[in-house]
């Protein structure tokens, strides 16, 4: 079994890098090359990796790294001030994809609580998946990165409470007013408690840190750790807890010297490593079927999740005083998918396998094809998202080339050049 796991790995991986050379040759994100990688490797293709425990928690670990990274890079000061618009961008690109994948799935036959499964698959944001494009491109610190992050931080906390409700609902036939305001207290009582232990408590502990025997490191994966099994019981994803550990890490370590060499570790063991494997694991769940009736179905599907997300983010933004292209930035950056609603669709599934069982219901909450179709959506949405941001990023900056995303992109350009990360 272990030979087999890291002979699966270094296929990923070597195949991985290289398409990933080829396609950065083209001017194209290295990460399209790696989720290539897993179309031609995995069961659509070859077949030669299919999907298993080691594998899928491997890729896990993927997400929740890149997050915590993310988390420890990016400005939590920003982030706050752009509260405003990455609200308004998360609430309309999660409610028109939501109403337009409800009416594609009730157009082709489908059920009202399968057409509500639809949407809310349709209507999320992969938190994880946007990071790494958007660091791929080097825009994940400009103002309009942290507008997208925070946006897709709220999109996933929306789309993670609305399947509490529909679930719910499912369960008992009607809505219960009572568990949705649980859920909402449990999620509130998660953001204090975690403001309170990141501001008041945490630097007690940080100022003492030092880079011996890797403690730091050691403290900074306990902290992670904690706040992600924190996150989940709180009715969230893993990934939130993550990423706001890393807010609350880099606030804490003033030593410079330190807190550099931990981010270095931290990029180094995720896109280095556990991220070429989560994004070719997007893959593996990826069904091929040529029935016209299917391809149909599922274009209508992609149609309502790239329309819903580009028009309703790039509105939400646009009410806020931005220009028209910081808003096609913006919702063309928010419609990367791939992670949180393959989470949500297996859930879903599991949930509709039990009450058929027991006979709470007698058609299911999801079909398989639906289930296909919400896959192919979020593969294909997360394959085109690097090649439109990069097309709308290129166009914006035809017009304003002193627009700081626009000088981020052109230093991704140059392998050579870094850029400082600056500490709140």
């Amino acid at each position: 079994m272990t030979d087999v796991l890291i002979l699966q790995i270094l296929l990923i991986l070597s195949v991985g890098w290289m398409l990933g050379y080829m396609f950065s040759r083209f001017g194209l994100p290295g990460m399209l090359g790696q989720l290539v990688a897993g179309v031609i490797l995995g069961p659509p293709i070859l077949g030669l990796i299919y999907p298993s425990v080691p594998l899928n928690f491997i890729a896990d670990l993927g997400i929740f790294f890149v997050m915590f990274h993310s988390g420890m890079e990016m400005d939590p000061k920003e982030l706050f001030e752009h509260f405003g618009p990455s609200l308004a961008v998360a609430c309309g690109g999660f409610i028109l994809p939501f109403g337009l994948g409800y009416l594609g799935c009730v157009l082709f036959g489908g059920t009202v609580h399968q057409g509500l499964f639809m949407g809310l698959g349709v209507s999320i944001t992969a938190i994880a998946v946007q990071m790494v494009i958007l660091h791929s491109m080097r825009i994940n610190q400009t103002r309009l990165g942290h507008i997208i992050i925070g946006a897709a931080i709220a999109d996933d906390i929306l789309a993670l409470v609305a399947l509490s409700v529909l679930c719910g609902v499912a369960k008992t036939g009607s809505f219960e007013a009572l568990s949705v305001a649980i859920i909402l207290a449990k999620v509130f009582v998660f953001f204090v408690a975690t403001f309170i232990v990141g501001y008041f408590i945490l630097p007690r502990f940080t100022r003492k840190l030092h880079d011996r025997e890797g403690r730091a490191f050691t403290f900074a994966m306990i902290l992670a750790l904690v706040l992600a099994y924190l996150a989940e019981h709180a009715g969230l994803h893993l990934i939130i807890g993550a990423f706001l550990a890393g807010q609350f890490l880099r606030r804490g370590i003033r030593d410079d010297h330190l807190f550099m060499s931990m981010l270095d570790r931290f990029f180094g063991l995720s896109y280095g490593f556990l991220i070429p494997i989560f994004l070719a694991s997007l893959s593996f769940h990826l069904v091929l079927s040529w029935d016209v009736s299917f391809i149909l179905f599922a274009l209508v599907i992609c149609a309502a999740a790239v329309f819903g997300k580009v028009v309703g983010c790039g509105v939400g933004l646009k009410i806020c005083g931005f220009s028209f292209w910081e808003s096609t930035i913006v919702g063309f950056g928010m419609n990367g998918r791939g992670a949180v609603e393959l989470v949500v669709a297996t859930v879903v599934m599991t949930l509709s396998h039990e009450l058929m069982g027991t006979g709470v219901i007698t058609t299911p909450l999801l079909t398989e094809i639906q289930f296909s179709a919400l896959v192919l959506m979020g593969f294909l949405t997360t394959l085109i998202t690097p090649m439109t941001l990069k097309w709308s990023v290129m166009r914006a900056c035809r017009a304003d080339e002193k627009a700081t995303f626009c000088q981020l992109w052109q230093e991704s350009h140059t392998p050579t050049q870094t850029w400082p990360v600056h500490k709140s």
